[in-house]
């Protein structure tokens, strides 16, 4: 009975060695590992930035060129989005999803269209200058409710703050082949020229299921089988360029020419 008990004492005793050990195993390789995966998420958001404002084509494509080029021409503010005023803060410690999980820092909307819960009382809108220090880009991040999550992404204007120049998606956990087609280049090439405003400044950017007819200045093709994705992005863009959106910040610097 002894050599039995001390049997089971010797397995009992590996199995803890070996658990203790694969724990601190995974715990070194997650604090060595963590510089790396930060560093490629911030990769990750300049490239679709860059995207966003059409300028990734500027680059060669590597990490080098893509961080050289975001350096050079893209300039991170902080917004107040209920004045839409400009206002003191490091951009790079920002984090809109932290944000919006702290009831000092976020509101619940009014109109909560784009199926958000709360939104953050700050944002960080990228003004992207040309070789001769002017804007000719401003791109500002968007998220709103797709099939199954949040679906964060960037909308790239031309410096009226109303033709689009790109609409990038850079994080979902939509369908592939249905409302994944967000990430196909078919359908973010339908976007670049299309008015988020009509002339009454009502936002009419929308997703058209059946297609967008020719001439239509706002609206672009629904995604084929993904209704409830399409209708996202439609609310998505209804709600950010809206009263609780940028429009504020729009509204703002149009009148005032964003320098």
């Amino acid at each position: 009975m002894s050599a039995n008990k001390e049997t089971f004492g010797k397995t009992v005793g590996f199995v803890l060695a070996v658990c203790v050990v694969c724990a601190l195993l995974v715990s070194f390789a997650a604090v060595q590992l963590k510089p790396l995966q930060t560093a490629n998420k911030l990769l990750d958001k300049q490239t679709k930035i860059l995207e966003a404002a059409n300028l990734l084509s500027a680059t060669d494509g590597s990490a080098k060129s893509i961080v050289a080029t975001f350096e050079k021409y893209v300039e991170a503010k902080m917004v107040d989005l209920d004045s839409g005023e400009f206002i003191e803060g490091n951009p790079d410690l920002f984090d809109e999803r932290r944000n919006s999980r702290d009831l000092a820092k976020s509101d619940k909307p009014q109109n909560d269209i784009a199926g958000i819960n709360r939104r953050s009382h700050d944002a960080v809108v990228y003004l992207v200058r040309n070789d001769n220090n002017q804007v000719e880009t401003v791109v500002l991040p968007i998220v709103g409710s797709g099939l199954w999550d949040l679906m964060h992404g960037y909308v790239g204007l031309e410096a009226d703050l109303n033709t689009v120049k790109n609409v990038i998606y850079s994080d979902h956990k939509e369908t592939p082949g249905l409302g994944a087609e967000v990430l196909n280049p078919k359908w973010i090439a339908l976007w670049p020229g299309k008015k988020i405003y009509d002339q009454a400044g009502e936002v009419k950017a929308r997703l058209v299921k059946g297609g967008a007819k020719a001439g239509d200045i706002h609206g672009v093709d629904a995604l084929s089988g993904a209704t409830l994705t399409s209708n996202g992005v439609t609310n998505t863009l209804q709600f950010w360029f809206g009263e609780e959106g940028y429009k504020p910040f729009i509204a703002k610097f149009r009148a005032q020419g964003v320098k």
